[in-house]
């Protein structure tokens, strides 16, 4: 097998591999393998790699590792901690030692980066999984045997709403919810910068460096100012979000809603619940009847609104060994 740097020459061979191997539950489309993997800043490429047939030069593997960069620490994203984005073998080549030396070569060039501690997938909201899907059970067994430990599951959740439902907003009480606007880019920050100084901060600022117009959050709103927030996707957001990827899988519009926050002041009024209400009420107006939420444990908090499991992945990180070439392949 012939190893060489993984790039743009590849996008199209891993896009179709990609598809061959997991595309009738998880459909690749060029946007998302580009926005999420070529296009995003923490991609490592020293740590990703493209295993080809020697005599066809035929993609037989691919490996995509990310880091933390530029100043992701102010976000609380620690310099220690990296990502495995995606390993994928073709299923007629596996059994021959090409996963575990793209695996070897990903988690060599993150010790060198300074990583001690490797996820995989959950590299932040230019993701392709939160972890490894459930239904692949020999690849977390994989995983395993190398070295991973499983953390905890989390949850796709999924509503598809009939045409003639009716959707009301909630009642809020003192509060209000409305959409943003590029007017409201300052205060957002601001409010995410004091309530939510992490990775939704982070997320929620490449947002706006993209394009955002402020149609994908909705803003709950009390006494004039920013209490609570919810993001809401669709086909023609700015960037491709967790909760609309795998949209070709329905010949309808899908929609997205997560993350949400609620500053933490306002606690106990029932703004979370009410502020997704809010979030679904305006999807709705947009035409989606079919509306996912990403990445959560909390099935049951959304349950009382009719969202269902539809996906699980479980996340899993391993501890690297500091000796310099150490092997798990």
């Amino acid at each position: 097998m012939i190893f060489e740097p993984f790039g743009e020459k590849h996008a199209d061979d891993a896009l179709a591999l990609w598809n061959a191997e997991l595309g009738a539950s998880y459909p690749m489309r060029p946007r998302l393998l580009r926005q999420n993997t070529l296009e995003d800043t923490r991609w490592l490429r020293e740590g990703s790699w493209a295993a080809l047939e020697p005599q066809t030069g035929e993609l037989a593997g691919f490996v995509v590792a990310k880091a933390p960069h530029g100043d992701d620490d102010r976000f609380g994203l620690r310099g220690d901690v990296g990502w495995i984005q995606a390993l994928l073998v073709a299923a007629g080549r596996r059994g021959r030692g090409v996963g575990g030396e793209l695996l070897r070569r990903a988690e060599s060039a993150l010790r060198q980066a300074g990583a001690s501690r490797v996820q995989l997938g959950n590299d932040l909201h230019r993701r392709l999984f939160p972890g490894i899907p459930g239904e692949l059970e020999e690849t977390r067994r994989w995983f395993e045997r190398r070295g991973y430990v499983h953390r905890e599951d989390v949850f796709d959740l999924i509503k598809a709403y009939d045409a003639n439902e009716a959707s009301v907003m909630p009642d809020t009480g003192a509060a209000a919810a409305r959409l943003a606007g590029p007017s409201d880019r300052e205060a957002l920050t601001a409010f995410m910068t004091r309530c939510f100084p992490g990775t939704w901060d982070l997320q929620h600022r490449d947002y706006w460096a993209q394009g955002g117009s402020g149609r994908e959050y909705v803003l709950l709103e009390r006494d004039g100012a920013i209490i609570g927030f919810c993001r809401i996707n669709d086909a023609e957001s700015p960037l491709l979000a967790q909760n609309v990827y795998w949209a070709p899988l329905f010949e309808e519009a899908l929609g997205g809603i997560g993350p949400l926050g609620i500053d933490e002041a306002y606690r106990g009024h029932r703004y979370g619940i009410s502020i997704v209400e809010a979030a679904i009420c305006f999807l709705r107006v947009r035409g989606i009847r079919r509306i996912v939420i990403d990445t959560t444990p909390f099935v049951d908090f959304y349950g009382k609104l009719g969202y269902r499991t539809w996906k699980t992945y479980g996340k899993f990180d391993k501890t690297l060994a500091a000796a310099t070439g150490g092997s798990t392949g």
